[in-house]
């Protein structure tokens, strides 16, 4: 199948505005030969070495057999359950994958204690678990290897047998899973984590689970030409340039929704972090909202998001608005093009992330202060309330904490919801998100923290500044200890939220805690207050 992107109403004149000139500077063609002047000066540095996905397709072919050759191996020991310990890119991509192949993989991308605790407990003798980090230095994906390293020990398994590790050549997590003993793979350099899904980091979890990577890959292979050609119909610029200039005549429309359909599950999410990391800093950016077929911005007619309908097998008709059709394959390299096309629009790298170190460093800060990490201005019907940049006078209760969280709100505003809880839990994430964007008449994302701190947390810091930000903090059943650190999971998610409040709010904007003492009864309540 061909890709096809087709643009409607505001979204048509946009492109019919920038096309031309998409055309005429060779865009397609020189990223196609990874030429990385494409976004000015001083993004030279780093462009210089992000390029490597333009060519992951055909680049990752000989990891193929490699990886397929493991499978069988675990295969023929009655080892069958594989569990992906990464975040961000690492993890969004994996998960996205065997979704579309209806192939089970277990995604462990938090540092909940009853996620973990969870996870770790369920058929350790038939579980392997690939241990995914670019930096090699990721505190969470270091937390979970080594719980499930004791885990093995405690049931008598040799842990050489059961760990897969990806990182880049020469990183820390490198050196040590050798001495270890256990199987690498070496990602390439030369790609970034949001840009990875055709690399090893979307390959090894996928393949060994299951998945059809060859498949993939010659899906990602048939994409390149069409890509590549400086042609007014080459769909990556048509959605790069729907994306960065989706202008109706008044104002930017500086917003997508994104609605996948069923032949794309989970697809939304995988955008999500790619054109919100890429795009969002130096106040500068374009938000992306995930959606579903009855969320309240599908038809709210909002005059600053541009709905985006994307589909493996057929097209969406709209009146105004873009819809993206091709296979999964395609489409990681379609959006990843198309990111890039927006962010010289809009005038940014696609390749940095300068905002995503502050959380972690805070993070590391509140570790040493760890009652300020927990604490609460107030408690109502059990639930701790707590603010940074919302003053909180007058507040009696729940519901009127989030009128004034709400009353931050800029007509070009949007809220965000962050989760810090276990995202397996019985709760509705898309029925708290759709009924605080109902309530405000303004779009609203929700994102499961940490993770969301590797990706989207870029746009919400050096975004430009519309954000509200509602923390949701779970208190878990029971604590568990990170082993051979000083620290407990429970306490590593409560110095992530308190250390990505304030480097929010240090940047004025607002923020509202609540801690949850018991996370489906409590979520429940806070729905209901939103009325």
């Amino acid at each position: 199948m061909t890709i096809s992107v087709r643009a409607f109403g505001s979204a048509s004149a946009a492109v019919e505005q920038t096309i031309e000139t998409l055309v005429a500077d060779k865009v397609a063609s020189r990223i196609a030969a990874k030429d990385f002047t494409l976004w000015g000066k001083e993004a030279e540095a780093e462009s210089s070495i992000r390029l490597g996905w333009v060519t992951s397709a055909k680049d990752s072919q000989n990891l193929v057999a490699e990886i397929l050759e493991l499978r069988d191996s675990f295969k023929a020991r009655g080892i069958n359950r594989f569990v992906l310990c990464g975040m961000g890119g690492s993890s969004l991509a994996p998960e996205v994958i065997t979704n579309k192949y209806g192939v089970e993989l277990v995604v462990l991308d938090s540092t909940s204690p009853d996620q973990v605790s969870s996870v770790v407990a369920e058929s350790i003798e038939r579980t392997a678990i690939i241990v995914s980090s670019k930096s090699g230095s990721t505190v969470e994906t270091d937390s979970q290897k080594r719980i499930f390293e004791k885990a093995f020990a405690d049931a008598g398994i040799d842990k050489t047998e059961r760990v897969v590790v990806v990182t880049d050549p020469g990183s820390p997590m490198e050196a040590a899973a050798k001495a270890d003993g256990y199987k690498v793979f070496n990602a390439d350099p030369t790609v970034g984590g949001r840009y990875s899904a055709l690399t090893a980091f979307g390959l090894v979890p996928t393949g060994l689970a299951g998945v059809d990577i060859q498949e993939l890959l010659e899906q990602g292979v048939q994409a390149v030409e069409t890509l590549s050609a400086d042609d007014s119909t080459n769909p990556g610029l048509v959605l790069g340039a729907a994306i960065a200039r989706s202008a109706n005549g008044v104002s930017l429309k500086d917003k997508i929704g994104l609605l996948a359909d069923q032949s794309l599950p989970g697809f939304g999410d995988w955008i999500e972090q790619l054109v919100a990391e890429s795009t969002g800093k130096h106040s500068k950016g374009v938000l992306p909202v995930v959606l579903q077929s009855s969320s309240y911005e599908t038809f709210a007619d909002l005059n600053d998001m541009l709905l985006i309908k994307i589909s493996a097998t057929e097209h969406s008709v709209m009146e105004d608005g873009v819809s993206v059709v091709a296979p999964l394959g395609e489409q990681f390299l379609l959006w990843e093009l198309a990111t890039a096309v927006a962010s010289r629009l809009i005038g940014i790298n696609p390749f940095d992330q300068p905002d995503v170190e502050s959380a972690k460093i805070a993070a590391r800060g509140m570790l040493e202060q760890r009652s300020a990490a927990t604490s609460s201005q107030h408690t109502f019907d059990s639930i701790g309330v707590s603010a940074l940049g919302v003053n909180l006078d007058g507040v009696t209760g729940v519901p009127t904490a989030l009128v004034k969280l709400l009353s931050e709100l800029a007509s070009d505003g949007y809220i965000s919801v962050h989760a810090y809880m276990d995202r397996t839990a019985q709760v509705s994430s898309e029925a708290l998100r759709d009924a605080l964007s109902s309530v405000a008449d303004r779009p609203t994302t929700f994102g499961w923290a940490p993770r969301f701190l590797h990706s989207t947390g870029q746009y919400h810091k050096g975004g430009p500044r519309q954000g509200v930000f509602l923390q949701l903090v779970a208190t878990s059943k029971a604590d568990v200890q990170v082993p051979g650190r000083d620290f407990t999971f429970g306490e590593l998610m409560a110095s992530q939220a308190a250390g990505d409040a304030k480097v929010l709010a240090d940047l004025g904007r607002p923020v509202l805690t609540l801690t949850l003492s018991d996370p489906v009864a409590d979520f429940n309540t806070i729905l209901r207050a939103i009325g």
